[in-house]
């Protein structure tokens, strides 16, 4: 798998990134040593995690996925020089009072932040460090709407800009990027920086799949001009595009138990968990079977061949899961599957997620 260069940095990714936040919820740290361990044997070298990780989002899992993460660069200190190693400070606390206390993201708070998530790794640097939700007010998580009468911002974007172009001097970390952003934000943070002589983002780390296309409501151009990467998460929707909900819905006593969505109420509430979410995964679900493919499949090399795409992550269970979605690298789509998908994406138009 070769790599690529990620935004305008120097940091050599490959195209599929192993995505951590199932390690101390639903994988276990000895589980979570083995699938990295096969990640890299099979040429993956890029690893995002953050600090609130592990999912659903706790205080008794905080920051157990980058010590799980930590452990297994203490265990293997060769790993550490073959790896890109991402996480992301939070971010507003937003009802996460065990993250920190006030509901912004002070130049102190991000410093706290990283210095946690250093030792929790036990590195001495961070490859790419992001912010993980915009400290101000943007529609996230299903939301629509920008409302400026919830403008609630702190700390301008150029202080974050100032404390993290700090954290590089001081070589805690190496680039910087976003996530959950807006075109305005992407766009803001570029131009400070220019404007400014700081550290320049790389990337944004945004939700994109079959069922989740609203990257390419301007994002995607603002990225492309701007060369910053996608890294593209939630590629499966939170297990809707693997067929696993299809007959079974994702509530009730068919459900798939040990799933995100049907296991955890606080990840059904959010977007993935709506009936038109699951109904509108369904057709492309039926669509990869007419044509050949696993869901899984169809979803994945939908990602993988996007030009809107940098890398797309990749969060999994097991071993099983694992292979499978890296198998899927490779898979082409024709013009017309590709021509079902746009079909089924005008039919439900009025989905956002």
């Amino acid at each position: 798998m070769k790599t690529l260069s990620l935004g305008k940095s120097d940091l050599q990714v490959t195209p599929i990134c192993l995505g951590t936040m199932t390690f101390g919820e639903q994988v276990n740290e000895a589980d979570a040593h083995a699938i990295m361990d096969r990640a890299l044997e099979r040429g993956v070298n890029f690893w995002d995690t953050a600090e609130i990780y592990a999912v659903p989002t706790k205080a008794e899992t905080y920051g157990a996925t980058e010590t799980i993460i930590g452990h297994w660069l203490a265990k293997n200190p060769a790993n550490r020089q073959k790896i890109v190693l991402a996480t992301k400070v939070a971010g507003p606390s937003r009802g996460m009072p065990w993250v920190r206390s006030g509901q912004g993201m002070t130049s102190a708070d991000i410093v706290a932040s990283c210095e946690a998530s250093l030792k929790r790794l036990k590195t001495d640097v961070i490859d790419l460090y992001q912010i993980h939700g915009p400290e101000r007010h943007v529609p996230m998580f299903g939301g629509l709407y920008y409302d400026p009468k919830k403008e609630n911002s702190a700390t301008p974007i150029l202080e974050q800009l100032e404390t993290l172009g700090q954290l590089v001097k001081a070589g805690k970390i190496r680039h910087i990027g976003l996530s959950n952003e807006t075109p305005y934000g992407v766009h803001e943070f570029v131009r400070l920086a220019e404007a400014h002589g700081l550290p320049r983002i790389v990337s944004t780390q945004n939700p994109y799949c079959l069922i989740n296309r609203s990257f390419e409501n301007g994002l995607d151009e603002t990225c492309h001009r701007l060369e910053v990467g996608l890294l593209a998460y939630s590629p499966l929707g939170f297990g809707l595009l693997t067929g696993k909900y299809d007959e079974a819905g994702t509530t009730g006593p068919n459900a798939p138990q040990d799933a995100r969505i049907a296991k955890y109420e606080s990840v059904r509430k959010q977007r993935w968990g709506r009936d038109d979410a699951l109904r509108s995964a369904k057709r492309y679900n039926d669509l990869a079977r007419e044509n050949g493919l696993t869901p899984t499949q169809l979803a994945l090399a939908f990602c993988y061949t996007k030009w809107q795409v940098a890398s797309t992550i990749i969060g999994v269970t097991s071993m099983a899961q694992l292979d499978e979605d890296l198998d899927a690298w490779g898979t082409t789509l024709s013009k017309e599957v590709l021509s079902a998908i746009d079909a089924i994406r005008w039919q439900d138009r009025d989905l956002a997620i």
